[in-house]
């Protein structure tokens, strides 16, 4: 994970962005209402802006609930799916993130549930919406973190 900078980029500035834990600059910007005779634990979906600059990452980290993320502008980031066990998988490849199919980049893409993710941007600033249903709980967010012995997983 790498700190944020001591101020704001101007983008996360015009979108009122604060710090993340696991690396980068984002907002809650919608919470879906509950249903109407639904007796939920929590609301059906959140989404928030996500934006990373050179040199930020979005450490590996897991959620209890299915994760789109959406690209918007910049350039294109690398996210990497690193399978559901205890800790990342090494040697997870990344998949583009960007708007640019012919070059082989996605415009979305899905983390399934309890699947270790890692991001960070190619060569310059990525703005995403990572949209997560059900919504988006710091308790059911887990940040890794590397131990003694076990191999080092950088995004």
């Amino acid at each position: 994970m790498t700190a944020a900078p001591a101020t704001r980029p101007p983008l996360a500035e015009r979108l009122d962005l604060a710090p993340h834990p696991e690396g980068g600059w984002y907002r809650r910007t919608w919470t879906s209402p509950v249903p109407a005779g639904c007796d939920c634990p929590h609301q059906a979906a959140s989404a928030v802006y996500y934006l990373l600059h050179p040199g930020e990452e979005s450490a590996w980290h897991r959620v209890s609930s299915d994760e789109l993320w959406l690209w918007h502008q910049g350039l294109p980031l690398e996210l990497r799916l690193g399978g559901t066990g205890p800790a990342p998988e090494a040697d997870a490849a990344p998949t583009l993130l960007g708007g640019d199919p012919a070059a082989g980049q996605h415009p979305q893409l899905l983390v399934p549930a309890g699947t270790w993710q890692s991001a960070r941007p190619t060569t310059g600033p990525a703005l995403v919406t990572c949209v997560v249903s059900p919504e988006f709980r710091f308790a059911d967010f887990q940040l890794h973190t590397h131990h003694e012995g076990e191999p080092a997983c950088t995004a």
